[in-house]
């Protein structure tokens, strides 16, 4: 039976919650959007028998603070090293999905020392997303502009969070009952949290900063081996972007994987192919 356990930290100036579980070499797990460390319950007890395995609450998510600002990347990516200061942890493989995967993406181009290899789970990059936007990507993108408006979301959410979250978890699933039950009620507790909606939309009104920063070194490829793996089904993602071509942009040394009968969140509704593709990339990751 793995043991995880919740640990609290002041790096970078914020209290950080992580999840631990295992020893070895550390593997580092970065949710997405609208999730929290909850997120990677199917993947930390398999990794955890090879790796020292932390997930933390990203900025503004889940247990960690929530300030006020803070949320372009490059702040968000100096958590994480800030994190790992604090922890003793020189290198790490990383795992990022959605927003964890654009944190990820930045560690990986400002910090590339610290890392070893990288996975990014159903992303396209944010400048990706701009550079295309047109009436199609408007469309599956809707809630990226519906996020940018300042108050409106917060107010419009605020006692209703099951409604938002329940939107997003069926329309983004593959089997729209994929989170339910416990599952999904952990979420809604999460988000019902003072500041919790707010911090998630301060993730997202960080585009254009986002953008800016990853435009200053957008010729500049991520160096160390990259796995860039997506759900087949999701029709903002595999259905709009040629994703091989998108990630070849963005890395030199790049594996892919399309994952069938799957939408946005490949670790929840196909774990059991996503730990695989994770434990073939992580072979031979030693600290």
């Amino acid at each position: 039976m793995t043991s995880i356990t919740h640990h609290t930290i002041r790096a970078n100036g914020i209290r950080q919650h992580y999840l631990e579980a295992g020893s070895g070499p550390p593997v580092v797990l970065l949710h997405g959007f609208p999730e929290t460390s909850y997120a990677w319950r199917y993947q930390i007890p398999p990794l955890s028998r090879q790796y020292r395995v932390i997930a933390p609450d990203l900025r503004g998510y889940g247990e960690t603070d929530k300030p006020v600002s803070g949320y372009d990347k490059r702040t968000m990516a100096q958590d994480l090293v800030a994190l790992l200061d604090a922890l003793g942890i020189d290198r790490i493989a990383l795992v990022g999905h959605d927003r964890g995967a654009r944190v990820a993406t930045r560690f990986a181009k400002d910090h590339p020392g610290r890392l070893d290899r990288l996975v990014v789970m159903d992303n396209v990059p944010t400048r990706i997303v701009a550079r295309s936007m047109n009436a199609q990507v408007a469309r599956a993108y809707w809630f990226f502009l519906f996020h940018l408006v300042p108050d409106l979301p917060e107010a419009l959410i605020a006692g209703r969070e099951d409604i938002w979250l329940r939107h997003f978890f069926s329309d983004w699933c593959f089997n729209p009952h994929a989170i339910s039950g416990a599952d999904f009620d952990a979420y809604v507790a999460a988000y019902k949290a003072p500041g919790a909606v707010r911090g998630a939309m301060a993730d997202y009104r960080a585009n254009q900063e986002d953008t800016a920063q990853d435009l200053v070194d957008a010729d500049v490829k991520i160096s160390c081996p990259v796995l860039s793996l997506w759900g087949a089904d999701f029709g903002a993602v595999g259905k709009t972007f040629d994703m091989a071509a998108v990630w070849a942009e963005m890395a030199s040394d790049l594996r892919t994987a399309a994952i069938p009968r799957c939408g946005h969140l490949p670790h929840e509704e196909q774990p059991e192919e996503v730990n695989q593709l994770l434990l073939d990339f992580l072979a031979g990751w030693e600290k």
